[in-house]
């Protein structure tokens, strides 16, 4: 039995009322199994056609890796309000800072997306950039299934995971451009990828007129 209770007809609050277990259906997976995962060859399938879709027309590796990144900005959007809603009320606050939004992904949309955190959180070294981090991911799980012909060595697939990233940076209102680059490690982590994010200038400024004040 559901604990949405409809209205009588006349009543003054139109609509269904919230369940008095404070659960809505946005707290609700959207697979009901067990472990409440999306099936491994499903999502390989999936992300696959859409690789392929994207690779219709390009004229070369930067232009599908930007409709890879398109693909996944609207899902970012998305996902910043579902995440945050889903936290207990007195903790449902947006990040306000460059550092608390990055762990907000590191931990929280990467555990949503892919059941784990990412692996690193760095800033960049160079005093000529301030406004670059580095989200690191040993294994990408959207690159496990693509096999790239030798021709295009250079694409990586998780700019899908840069556009997810993106989204939420858009969304929070920390505007960046987020690129994902492969850095492997040898035998170890082949697949290594650095997701570089590059805030924009607005966005260095406003943190240093907090961090002053």
């Amino acid at each position: 039995m559901s604990n949405l209770q409809p209205t009588t007809q006349g009543s003054k609050d139109p609509g269904l009322r919230v369940p008095s277990s404070g659960k809505t259906i946005y707290h609700r997976p959207l697979n009901r199994t067990k472990t409440a995962e999306l099936s491994q060859a499903s999502f390989a399938y999936l992300f696959g056609e859409m690789v392929t879709y994207a690779q219709r027309r390009v004229k070369g590796i930067q232009e599908l890796e930007q409709r890879l990144n398109t693909q996944g900005h609207p899902i970012g959007l998305k996902l910043l309000d579902l995440l945050i809603y889903r936290e207990p009320p007195r903790t449902q606050l947006r990040p306000l800072t460059i550092i608390s939004l990055l762990h907000f992904i590191k931990q929280n949309v990467w555990q949503h997306l892919f059941g784990r955190q990412a692996d690193r959180l760095e800033k960049s070294n160079n005093p000529d950039t301030p406004d670059e981090y580095m989200i690191i991911d040993n294994e990408p799980l959207v690159n496990q299934y693509i096999s790239v012909p030798r021709e295009m060595s250079q694409l990586n697939c998780a700019a899908f995971v840069a556009g997810v990233v993106e989204g939420v940076c858009d969304g929070a209102d920390f505007p960046a451009r987020v690129t994902a680059h492969t850095v492997g490690e040898g035998d170890m982590w082949p697949g290594k990828t650095v997701f570089l994010v590059k805030f924009r200038g607005e966005v260095v400024e406003r943190e240093g007129f907090l961090g002053k004040s």
